[in-house]
């Protein structure tokens, strides 16, 4: 697996010159006070590195995860800096139209999904893929059973196998309900909810190890499902 270096980090993320903005600052997730304190404008994300490692995943190869990585995700955090950058460039601009400010905005909203969601999908792998017996009772509660609530999951993936789109186990903190959601792209997302669990189902994610096998794919995301990851998330959602 490639060595990964804060330095090489930053600099996969960096914008070019012409469209530094200055003052601009870095953040993690886990810089929470950065993050609130940071300018909309100036904000530049430093991609996270994979909190596993690659060679340890059954079913899902170390050069599918790097290539999804580097090349996906930090090339989402590579593109969400660079568009605000030029955000903030436009709005400075009096002669820039509204329609091509949305339209950065746009990309925006897209980026900013594909950098969290593949944060919290890395972020969920890893595991050995057996959810805890408190954890089954929790999900449970809220599907009736277990396997029901799996066999639903499941099958929203396979509908997206020959496209692209997420699934997403997720608490609505307005609904104050736990259910399995659809997400057909990176800007789709339930207003007021909680990513619990989250699998990307682009082609990108399993192409490379299982063609356009999706449910084989599927099988080895459950197979490395770090659940402690998602009994975090649910405690800190509900």
């Amino acid at each position: 697996m490639t060595h990964v270096t804060r330095r090489s980090l930053l600099q996969a993320a960096a914008v070019s010159p012409a469209l530094a903005v200055p003052a601009a600052q870095s953040a993690t997730p886990s810089d929470k006070q950065g993050a609130t304190n940071a300018d909309a404008f100036g904000f530049q994300h430093t991609p996270v590195p994979l909190p596993f490692d690659a060679r340890n995943l059954r079913g899902i190869s170390e050069k599918l995860i790097q290539s999804h990585w580097e090349n996906n995700y930090v090339g989402a955090s590579k593109a969400l800096n660079t568009v605000r950058g030029r955000l903030a460039q436009a709005l400075g601009d009096p002669d820039t139209p509204p329609y091509v400010y949305t339209g950065l905005k746009r990309e925006q909203s897209i980026r900013t999904g594909s950098v969290v969601l593949h944060e919290l999908y890395f972020g969920n792998l890893g595991g050995d893929g057996k959810a805890p017996a408190d954890l089954r009772t929790r999900i449970s509660g809220s599907f009736g059973s277990y396997d029901k609530w799996e066999s639903e999951f499941r099958k929203i993936g396979m509908g997206l196998g020959g496209g692209s789109g997420w699934v997403v186990l997720g608490f609505n903190q307005h609904l104050k309900l736990l259910e399995n959601y659809w997400l057909a792209d990176h800007a789709t997302n339930p207003a007021f909810t909680k990513p619990v669990l989250v699998m990307d189902m682009y082609e990108h994610a399993f192409q490379m190890d299982y063609g356009a096998a999706a449910p084989k794919y599927i099988d080895a995301f459950f197979a490395n499902v770090q659940w402690d990851a998602v009994a975090r998330r649910l405690s800190a959602s509900s």
